[in-house]
């Protein structure tokens, strides 16, 4: 996955135009510095790891036990 760039976030929120993100608030996501716990970037890498995950692999909940 190619890290996400000012200008990718900017074009979704001109085409998509749900929310008006200003600059500011775009340029926090791509490099936080207000304290953000996770950054965008770091929460996009997660759900990359967690997509390549095979779910055939992981038993169903059901068959998990603590005992």
């Amino acid at each position: 996955m190619k890290p996400v760039e000012k200008q990718t976030l900017k074009a979704m929120r001109d085409q998509l135009g749900g929310y008006a993100w200003d600059d500011d608030e775009i340029s926090e996501l791509v490099e936080p510095k207000l304290g953000i716990i996770t950054g965008f970037q770091d929460l996009l890498d997660q759900l990359e790891i967690l997509r390549q995950v095979d779910l055939e692999a992981i038993p169903p909940a059901a068959e998990i036990s603590d005992k």
